[in-house]
């Protein structure tokens, strides 16, 4: 299937200075955007708590955010579970953690209410969900949940841990997920969630080292293409594909950045899905630029670039074309959480097509004419 006539010829260099320049302003605002406004992190990043629970009647998504926001979760995620009726994916941005002075006195108040030979060691989760006591002996429970819950901090249960030699006592505090179930039981009625199926958070601490993850991944990503590129053609073809994959990744990035979208793992892999795309655009124009390369000798560079990306554009609008229509698809008729990466994919396939042409193709021809022409070996 032809949608370009075969053997059109379109001088696509002839653009590439006002293109780069404008692709130059397009990365620093992308650039920019990282420092203001900043990601609008989500809670793989930022940390949170994530619920899953059942509802006892009918409730939709915009009812639930709607109840969040006035109970003080601003920016919560709700997500119907498709599989059974009335339960949702709730995710917060608060986790349940005590800070540190107040653990300090928890602490304290423990000790002086048992007693230094009796008190062992106390560990708080890094959630700040359960305190994990070893004692020398036997306590009263009551005595123990007096001083927890004289600094604060509501106790839902006192459990023993057995398998040690010391006695071991679980002190469970009633977290984010317990506040937040009860208040919509309050709220809904009998329509109201009953016990959680499951909670997890994520701390702040981890959320970093999510955050440190996720681009390193993607430096990997990008490090490892141009090792590819450089092996898979020559030297100077891999400069330009690892610059185009920065370019995309960057402006794909920073569009959902202004827009305020939320940032979190599902992003990053939209990302590194973008990268993958491009290189596979870009190595697609690359092959046929190195076989026009074979076949027309007299030719320069600049003009197999513009007569090798004139004979894949049929390909290339099939191709974008088709996988936009898809992903539009998704965009208009999916989920919350579908149409945040359907917009992460649409931006950088966009980008990352555009890029093939006016990105990689542009930086190969100039570093041909830098470095690998034969006025550029001599005066070397």
């Amino acid at each position: 299937m032809e949608i370009i006539k075969p053997g059109t010829y379109i001088d696509f260099m002839r653009l590439s200075r006002p293109v780069i320049t404008a692709t130059l302003v397009l990365t620093l605002l992308g650039v920019g955007s990282l420092f203001f406004p900043g990601p609008n992190y989500g809670i793989d990043f930022a940390g949170g708590t994530e619920i899953q629970v059942a509802f006892g009647g009918a409730v939709d998504t915009a009812e639930l955010r709607g109840l969040l926001e006035e109970l003080g979760h601003q920016g919560a995620d709700v997500v119907r579970v498709e599989e059974k009726d009335h339960e949702f994916m709730i995710r917060v941005r608060e986790v349940s953690a005590v800070p540190d002075d107040q653990q300090g006195r928890i602490r304290d108040a423990i000790t002086g209410a048992l007693g230094d030979d009796v008190v062992r060691d106390v560990r708080f989760s890094p959630g700040g969900d359960k305190i994990t006591l070893r004692l020398a002996r036997d306590v009263d429970q009551s005595a123990l949940r007096a001083a927890v819950e004289g600094h604060g901090a509501n106790v839902r249960s006192i459990e023993p841990l057995v398998g040690s030699e010391d006695v071991r006592l679980e002190v469970f505090l009633v977290g984010i997920a317990d506040e937040l179930v009860a208040s919509l039981r309050e709220r809904l009625g009998e329509r109201g969630p009953a016990d959680p199926e499951r909670v997890e958070w994520v701390g702040p601490k981890a959320g970093k080292q999510l955050r440190d993850a996720a681009a390193k991944s993607l430096i990997y990503v990008i490090a490892f293409i141009m090792v590819y590129v450089a092996l898979r053609f020559d030297l100077r073809f891999a400069p330009g594909g690892v610059v185009a994959m920065f370019h995309d990744a960057i402006i794909t990035l920073g569009i959902y950045v202004l827009v305020q979208k939320e940032v979190n793992l599902t992003t990053v892999a939209a990302v590194l899905t973008v990268l993958g795309y491009s290189i596979n655009d870009t190595i697609v124009v690359y092959d046929r630029i190195r076989e026009n390369m074979g076949r027309y000798k007299d030719k320069s560079l600049r003009e197999i670039i513009n007569l090798s990306t004139s004979q894949t554009l049929s390909r290339t609008v099939i191709t974008s074309g088709t996988t936009l229509l898809s992903i539009l698809a998704f965009f208009i008729w999916g989920t919350p959480v579908i149409k945040d990466i359907s917009f992460a994919l649409f931006v950088g396939i966009i980008i990352g097509t555009y890029s093939s042409i006016y990105v990689a193709s542009p930086i190969t021809e100039w570093m041909d004419r830098r470095f690998f022409s034969k006025p550029a070996r001599a005066r070397a």
